[in-house]
């Protein structure tokens, strides 16, 4: 039995693709599962794999050749099997000679009788046709040369679009169908510009060693960390009006409770009850800690760094205040430096980006921690409560999670007890 092997979707977004390798030649045996080719999409480069076993008959895609997902790339069956008639490829000279004759004028013969009846002012003239569609052509239509898809001249000539004047991404300056898609005609950009003068700072910036630190870090927890993320939507008018009322209280001893201190000691409180996502995973076991460390993501003008409040467990509400506000003050050069321990013992991150107006963010995970906490700003907005819409303060947060330490559910549980222990603030005290 014969197997078609079309070009697969490897995303949403993913249109076409490009055969970077063959990995079987024509003739090998295959077996399901095994890795024929290398394609190449407009984000990376995967290996695809044969979801049928037999020979590979025939390969049809050549190596190098960009196609639209669902193209046939060859074919998979016995040894006896027959390979079904298949329409012919073009050439790229084919293409070239097709678009070529496609782009030729042609001048129409005089349609004597019918003219005779309308009008003879037509007799003497020529009527310039595309051959391909059989439309007249537009004036001062390029008759240049012009590589493109047949996707792409059919969505040109739909839209009214000289080919000629698209700039092709594909091979060899080929014009795709995205091209034509994202085509905006020089007249529309000229009565967008408001300054036509403006100049662009381009200057090279040095990276620092800072910068260069990051990159490293959000590599390999990119690369080695399987992330997924869990929101919830917090109403925070009962930990707000809670806030304003200790700090009435604590003003006098030189103590304020800020929003963040009330997000660390709900996390705490849940990692106290879940403590599996106080640990790091290894390939044989996860390691957890008799320590929760919080670490905190503190933007200096250099880059970012996430210093933790070691042993938080033992810590209460103010005294996580004062921990985090000295963290805050040595990091950014004041009152002295951050110890060893801070900048490396950290066992589970926050990051905060509400004081820029950022409803939602997630963060990236620092390694080898299993998660990161992420909240965005505290907004009025009506809600149902009691069936009853009413103004509230809301607060979005956001868990990074390493799945290969616990799953979505999981994540869900931990997010839920955090958002209960800060919706209660009584739970804050434990």
């Amino acid at each position: 039995m014969i197997t078609e092997v079309t070009m697969p979707s490897m995303g949403a977004d993913m249109t076409e693709g490009t055969i970077v390798n063959w990995l079987k030649s024509e003739g090998d045996v295959l077996e399901k599962g095994d890795k024929i080719a290398e394609i190449e999409t407009d984000k990376t480069v995967v290996e695809m794999e044969t979801y049928a076993g037999g020979v590979l008959k025939k390969i049809i895609v050549n190596s190098g050749e960009k196609v639209d997902v669902g193209t046939l790339i060859a074919f998979i069956g016995n040894p006896d099997d027959e390979l079904p008639e298949i329409e012919e490829r073009k050439s790229e000279a084919a293409e070239v000679l097709e678009e070529k004759v496609e782009n030729t004028p042609i001048s129409t013969p005089p349609l004597s009788s019918l003219e005779s009846l309308n009008s003879k002012q037509n007799n003497d003239s020529e009527t310039q046709f595309d051959q391909s569609d059989n439309k007249p052509q537009h004036e001062g239509q390029s008759r240049t040369r012009v590589k493109a898809s047949p996707m792409a001249r059919k969505l040109a000539r739909e839209n009214n679009i000289d080919i000629a004047l698209v700039s092709g991404t594909g091979p060899a300056g080929r014009v795709t169908k995205n091209d034509v898609l994202s085509y905006v005609p020089s007249s529309s950009i000229n009565s967008l510009m408001i300054d036509s003068n403006r100049n662009i700072d381009a200057k090279n910036i040095p990276v620092t060693t800072m910068r260069q630190a990051i990159a490293r870090v959000t590599i390999r927890s990119k690369t080695e960390i399987p992330h997924y993320y869990v929101t919830h939507e917090i109403d925070m008018t009962d930990a707000m009006l809670f806030r304003n009322q200790l700090n009435d209280v604590i003003k006098d001893q030189g103590d304020r409770i800020s929003v963040n201190d009330l997000i660390i000691k709900s996390l705490v409180n849940a990692l106290v009850k879940y403590p599996k996502w106080n640990s790091f995973f290894s390939d044989e076991q996860l390691l957890g800690h008799t320590d929760i460390n919080i670490g905190i993501a503190i933007a200096l003008e250099g880059g970012l760094i996430v210093p933790a409040i070691l042993g938080c467990q033992n810590l209460s509400l103010i005294e996580i205040s004062r921990s985090s506000k000295d963290i805050g003050s040595r990091a950014r050069g004041q009152g002295g430096t951050l110890t060893q321990d801070e900048l490396t013992q950290g066992t589970f991150g926050t990051s905060n980006l509400g004081m820029f107006g950022t409803d939602t963010f997630a963060a990236i995970i620092v390694p080898p921690q299993a998660g990161i906490l992420a909240v965005g700003s505290i907004k009025k907005k009506p809600v149902v409560k009691n069936d009853q819409i009413v103004i509230r303060d809301i607060m979005n947060a956001t868990i990074s999670a390493d799945h290969r330490v616990g799953d979505g559910a999981e994540a869900a549980i931990l997010m839920q007890e955090i958002q209960t222990n800060i919706e209660n603030p009584i739970n804050l005290f434990r």
